[in-house]
């Protein structure tokens, strides 16, 4: 499939899958992931890479199964070439250079697996910064809500800093095109937008969607310069003014 974009972007889903993106960039291709369903397809696809790479990895090879093994320096240089590569390659490169890291880790056993051998396939993992944001989600203080009228559900996530309050938000039952934000209004009324994200066409949370990646929610992380204790309420909205949530601080 060719992509419907420049592939600048669209290149960056094999690196993501492996985890060798830094921060700042993750966090952008994040926000272009919500509204690529091209790359959100191809992302499906590889994200069974790193499970791949790390299982082979802590398996003892004996002479048997593998001939050499490669020093640490082959290694860094294979995943340095995917990082090198990942702004102006298309996937099937990147995908090349993950699978060659899998054969020389684990040999002609990592082969097998693979081209489909016994062993049943790894199960999907999530790209790191990713879970650094549920894992966010899951140790704040939550409220939840779900809007009567709208039927999307929200939750809020808040842990209170020294620069005001960390917020993780989730939301599920919501469908796309959609651009949204979250803003945190003050008990005095005053308004701060903690984040803004693009909802895609097959929407975050959608029980039975055909596609793995819309039944699962949407978590966007950001901050409030406003004390937890000075916090009323979360208003969930589209950049156009229409309500999808409220909920109660």
């Amino acid at each position: 499939m060719i992509p419907p974009t420049p592939p600048d972007r669209h290149a960056d889903v094999g690196a993501y899958a492996l985890g060798v993106l830094d921060a700042a960039d993750a966090e952008q291709f994040e926000v272009h992931l919500a509204a690529c369903d091209w790359c959100a397809a191809e992302l499906e696809q590889l994200m069974g890479l790193p499970r791949v790479l790390a299982d082979f990895k802590a398996s003892a090879p004996t002479p048997e199964t593998i001939t050499a093994v490669p020093g640490p320096g082959l290694l860094h240089g294979l995943l340095g070439e995917v990082t090198a590569t990942r702004r102006g390659r298309a996937r099937r490169r990147l995908f090349l250079v993950a699978a060659a890291v899998v054969l020389i880790v684990g040999g002609p056993l990592a082969a097998l697996s693979l081209k489909g051998g016994a062993a049943d396939p790894p199960a999907p993992a999530a790209p790191p910064l990713a879970s650094a944001v549920r894992a966010q989600y899951a140790e704040g203080e939550k409220v939840t809500s779900v809007d009567p009228d709208t039927k999307v559900s929200a939750g809020v996530s808040m842990a209170s800093r020294p620069w005001g309050t960390q917020v993780v938000l989730e939301l599920a039952n919501v469908k796309g095109p959609l651009s949204c934000s979250l803003i945190a209004v003050g008990k005095d009324g005053h308004r701060q937008t903690v984040t803004t994200w693009a909802v895609p066409k097959g929407g975050y949370g959608i029980p039975g969607s055909p596609a793995k990646w819309n039944r699962e929610p949407l978590y966007a992380a950001g901050g409030a310069a406003l004390d937890r204790g000075d916090i009323d309420h979360f208003e969930i909205s589209t950049l156009e003014g229409k309500r999808l949530a409220t909920v109660k601080a």
